[in-house]
């Protein structure tokens, strides 16, 4: 079976500080649990833009969650109400007003090497 590359730069990266974690669903059951994790990596993050090169993934669909975890703590950090206190992004979609994205609003297709440009927000 073929597999392909995934090469996603983060923009809108506002500090060099902490790392930059990347998360890649390959099912909508689960999506954003950490159990459900298709493939994960972390980066030192780099301000303005950051690059990740996620290799070996078969054909298929997947979502990608991102965020910028300043302080180290391995953890997306929220506020007493859930909201998140450090930048996420996802590939496709933007942050609901109540909640995030579903799989299906992040979900892309890959049967070739892919390019995605992901925004914080």
């Amino acid at each position: 079976m073929p597999q392909y590359c995934l090469s996603v730069e983060v923009q809108g990266v506002k500090s060099a500080t902490g790392n930059i974690n990347i998360a890649i669903y390959n099912k909508s059951e689960g999506f954003l649990m950490f159990e459900e994790v298709y493939k994960v990596d972390r980066i030192a993050a780099k301000e303005a833009n950051t690059r990740f090169k996620i290799f070996d993934l078969p054909k298929g669909k997947y979502a990608v969650a991102i965020f910028h975890d300043e302080n180290g703590n391995d953890k997306l950090d929220t506020n007493w109400l859930g909201i998140p206190k450090e930048s996420i992004a996802f590939s496709n979609a933007k942050l609901k007003t109540f909640g995030p994205p579903s799989y299906k609003d992040c979900a892309f297709s890959l049967n070739t090497d892919l390019n995605l440009e992901i925004k914080f927000n």
